[in-house]
């Protein structure tokens, strides 16, 4: 008697709308007894999708689907990518945000909306992820390897996004979701926010004979996180005396970090408390989201589909803390009177007194919009039983601003007036920083006022005198727009071995563009806007009507320091703001925009064939792709203590050949392996690309004779004609497919690096330029600062993964499961230059090796899941650990400064219900816990030194939902 089962693959996929009007007919003239079905729901699901979509796919991929659209497995797209084997993501202010694929980071990966290019909301083309709702997705595939038809490639790999197709889903659906948050840290501002919450909703269906779908989704989140930051300077070198075996001002180093002959020096070096600048933040993300997608197929040779995204971004920040000078304080300006060490351990001195310090006392407070909006049009038209063409057109734009300020106060103006401290620290174990015990109480509001608490530089040059500068607001704008075209034709075949071709053109038209604005504040009752000093001595005591409660710096053992709404004191007009651009060329050299023009024209051939008994599939293809780029900024000098500025423009263009191959055998039932072979790139980063920057020009090298090696001229410039990082790779995998439920795979990469950016002196021809008021150059030739292509490298790496499910071993197991991935890679860039005016005696210059790894490299990744999914319960618990790696973090004006990041480990866990069971369809209720074991973020100023950087404390959050669906 034959009987029918269907396989958990599918009726996962017939319970998702995959499959629709599935029928479990028998055979004809068979019994039609059917055995007991177990439906597969939840996660198991999802992890039966992906696995079929790995499987199938003849380029190395990684997928992760919703069970439902709403219903990806975690609260965020970065966090289900960064369970994927070779994948590991970068925290940003405590949530998942920037991904590495294999290694390389966010610069050398591609992201795309449904295949399509995105923009993105900072200074290069890296997507930050948590700007992307979960909620809208229904699912995410990470091509490992490229074929000629994905346009957007990267070195590393490619993100693609996906939203629902609604004639695909296959029903009408309504689905419904609620969650609370909750930050354990607690509110740590007093005008800060602990709880949040996230809803959305979605509505599928399909009209006139199912030729016409319909998908809508909304979603908003307001997700608070909080965090306590140990903030360091640096640690400035020290030695310990040989003689009375302590630290006096005779044994240490001078600021410029090297001894002189008069110092007692021991063979101990140490690292002393340089400065320092904790903090306690509270955010809070606000998000909202539309979704729409209309889907038009009236027959088979007709496919249409419209779709648009738009998201409102908002990310606002409230910091609080005192800077606290140091040693460093001690060498520069005076900050603090003296510092007497009183213990050392190993390499570290690590207990002490910094003597007539004037703390700053600062109310900072940053705010971060963004609008985006994606939309498309993908027409597919079937011309003949042969012959399809396809049209894509697609936008893609964003506009970002950002207001960054900072407020000071103190106990009084400069570096000599008010009251000063005598301030106890002891470096704290595990990198967690240092605590304090201070003699003032700095919540006293009859000692700390709001003024400029030390003299930190000139502060505002348009002010007479000095300690003028009572706060700052950095207010960068971004703008970038991108549009795009693809054009296919596809021919099937019916014999032989290539099954199809796709031949076609792309084009892309993108302009990012940045205005790099900032101002000095001073307070009105300290100086005139036309700059005249009213009151050199003027602090303001705080005015009711901004006060705040204390905040607590319990973390740092700072007690309870003043606060009060530092933004709206600025909104109200209570500052003189002073644009810095007036007098400081850095806000110009900031300003740019950049231009790119990308013409590709793409071939692929599908290959589906036998080699024996084996079968082949695969394809095979070239892109020749076409660059044209230009950006367009400014040159800035100071001129009488003012800026000049002139329009500079360059452009340049390129083409590559990409070509690749991939190939998968059938070895064994279900059994693959799968070859590929690409010329992939990644292009430069916009920030680099940009002209803008300032020619210095030194008139005492000016002089008759002056040649390129003693040329006058000098400065720091982008570089417009920056070429791709382009990567050579191989890659070979194994994947063992032996249940629905479970496969094992293993794989080796290679890439090939070459024309990696490094930033260093280049010949320039400055005939453009001019000369200071006066000058007449004997030379226009000289050196510039500039980023370029000099460095080549290799990225290899191994990967191993097992899905497993617990029946696989006994029925007694049925619902439990385990996903176990280990990543080990290795890297190395190196590159060689010649130092400008090195020259011995023969003219050769001085040549200068340098090796590194590569950014957003950690050598090991593990990931690992647990699940128990039965009877509408699950529980699944998840740990992603990855070494130490260089990342990089937000410096100022929001430009990326790369920095040493610790390893880390992360648990993370989620139990679930559904109601089905129950009988109440289509209601789940779940609980959440994102960094259980509470893992801090720590950057190094050197790697495994232990000289801490930042020491961030997250906390834990939970969320509470529910989700409906009808």
């Amino acid at each position: 008697m034959k009987q029918f089962k269907p396989s958990l693959l599918t009726l996962a996929l017939a319970t998702t709308g995959l499959v629709s009007g599935y029928s479990y007919a028998a055979e004809e003239g068979a019994d039609t007894e059917v055995e007991e079905v177990i439906q597969v729901r939840g996660f198991r699901a999802s992890l039966i999708k992906a696995q079929s979509l790995k499987q199938d796919n003849s380029s190395i991929v990684e997928a992760i689907t919703a069970e439902d659209i709403g219903k990806l497995p975690d609260s965020s797209i970065a966090e289900s990518l960064a369970r994927l084997p070779g994948l590991a993501a970068q925290r940003l202010d405590g949530r998942a945000s920037s991904i590495s694929i294999r290694g390389l980071g966010e610069d050398f990966s591609a992201t795309t909306l449904n295949g399509r290019e995105q923009v993105s909301l900072n200074d290069n083309r890296g997507v930050e992820f948590d700007v992307y709702p979960s909620e809208i997705m229904s699912g995410v595939v990470v091509y490992k390897t490229p074929d000629s038809t994905l346009m957007t490639q990267g070195a590393g790999g490619t993100i693609d996004m996906q939203t629902v197709k609604p004639l695909a889903h296959g029903d009408r659906s309504l689905s419904f979701s609620l969650r609370g948050e909750v930050n354990d840290i607690g509110a740590l501002n007093p005008d800060g926010e602990d709880t949040g919450w996230r809803g959305s909703a979605s509505y599928i269906d399909q009209f006139a004979d199912d030729t016409i779908g319909v998908a809508l989704a909304v979603a908003h989140m307001s997700s608070p996180n909080n965090e306590e930051r140990w903030n360091s300077w640096g640690y400035p070198g020290s030695f310990i005396d040989a003689n009375t075996n302590e630290v006096t001002s005779e044994a240490m180093i001078d600021p410029d970090g090297v001894p002189d002959s008069g110092d007692e020096i021991s063979n101990h070096p140490v690292l002393g408390f340089g400065g320092a600048k904790p903090f306690v933040r509270s955010s809070n993300l606000t998000r909202d989201t539309l979704m729409g997608v209309l889907e038009f197929k009236p027959n088979d040779n007709i496919h249409i589909v419209l779709d648009a995204l738009y998201i409102d971004f908002e990310d606002e920040k409230i910091l609080r803390g005192i800077e606290i000078p140091g040693q460093w304080g001690v060498w520069d300006g005076g900050f603090a009177s003296g510092i007497d060490y009183t213990k050392w351990e190993g390499d570290f001195l690590t207990e002490g007194t910094v003597e007539g310090v004037r703390g700053v006392l600062r109310n900072d407070y940053e705010l971060r919009k963004a609008e985006l909006f994606a939309a498309g049009a993908n027409i597919k038209v079937a011309v003949s039983d042969s012959w399809t063409v396809e049209a894509d057109l697609a936008i893609s734009q964003t506009d970002r601003q950002v207001w960054s300020m900072e407020s000071y106060a103190g106990s009084g103006r400069g570096n000599s007036r008010g009251v000063s401290d005598n301030i106890k620290f002891e470096v704290l174990p595990g990198a967690e920083g240092i605590k304090f015990t201070p003699e003032l109480d700095y919540s006293d509001e009859a000692i700390f006022k709001m003024g400029g608490a030390l003299s930190w530089g000139d502060g505002n040059p348009l002010v007479d005198g000095g300690d003028d500068q009572d706060g700052f607001i950095n207010r960068p704008e971004i703008e970038d727009d991108l549009t795009t075209l693809k054009l296919t034709a596809t021919k099937t075949f019916d014999s032989g071995i290539f099954r199809k071709l796709d031949v076609g053109v792309y084009y892309s038209d993108r302009e990012k563009s940045k205005v790099d604005v900032g101002d000095f504040l001073t307070l009105k009752g300290f100086a005139t806007a036309d700059g005249t000093v009213l009151d050199e001595d003027f602090m303001l005591s705080i005015p009711d009507e901004y006060k705040l409660a204390p905040v607590s710096l319990d973390f740092i053992g700072m007690g309870d320091m003043v606060a009060y709404d530092s933004f709206r004191f600025y909104q109200d007009g209570n500052y003189l703001a002073t644009p810095e651009n007036l007098t400081t060329t850095g806000r110009w050299n900031n300003t740019w925009s950049v231009s790119e023009k990308v013409t590709t024209a793409f071939a692929k051939l599908d290959l589906d064939t036998e080699v024996g008994s084996t079968v082949v599939t695969g394809n095979v293809g070239v892109q020749v792709v076409r660059t044209e780029q230009s950006s367009s900024g400014y040159n800035s000098w100071v001129e009488g203590g003012l800026v000049e500025k002139q329009a500079i423009s360059d452009t340049y263009s390129y083409t590559e050949v990409l070509p690749s191959l991939n190939l998968s055998a059938e070895v064994a039932d279900s059994q693959y392996v799968r070859f590929g072979l690409a010329r992939t790139m990644s292009r430069s980063r916009m920030d680099r690309m940009a002209i803008s920057g300032g020619a210095t020009f030194d008139s005492v090298k000016n002089i008759p004779g002056a040649t390129l090696a003693t040329s006058p001229w000098g400065g720091k410039f982008g570089n417009t004609a920056l070429r791709p990082l382009m990567a050579d790779q191989l890659d070979l995998t194994y994947e063992n497919y032996f249940a629905d439920e479970g496969y094992f795979a293993t794989a080796f990469f290679y890439k090939d690096l070459s024309g990696w950016q490094q930033e260093m002196p280049r010949y320039y021809d400055f005939s453009g330029l001019e000369a200071p008021e006066g000058q007449v150059p004997e030379t226009n030739e000289g050196y510039i600062t500039s980023w370029e292509n000099v460095g080549d490298g290799s990225v290899r790496g191994l990967e191993f993964t097992v899905s497993l499910g617990g029946s696989l071993i006994s029925d007694a197991l049925e619902g439990f499961g385990t996903i176990l991935s280990a990543t080990y890679l290795d890297s190395e860039v190196s590159f060689s230059y010649d130092v400008p005016g090195t020259a011995d005696e023969n003219g050769k210059l001085q040549t200068v090796d340098v090796s590194y790894d590569v950014q957003g490299l950690s050598d090991r990744v593990y990931n690992a899941t647990v699940y128990y999914e039965n009877n509408g319960f699950e529980v699944r618990v998840s740990m992603r650990k990855r070494s130490d790696f260089l990342g990089e973090v937000n410096a100022i004006s929001f430009t990326r400064t790369p920095v040493n990041v610790k390893g880390s480990e992360i648990i993370d866990a989620q139990i679930s219900y559904d109601f089905s069971e129950a009988g109440i369809d289509g209601l789940v209720v779940s609980l959440q816990g994102q960094n259980l074991n509470n893992e801090a973020f720590v950057t190094e100023f050197n790697r495994g030194v232990g000289d801490v950087r930042d020491y961030q404390n997250y906390g834990r959050n939970f969320l509470l939902g529910l989700n409906y669906s009808f």
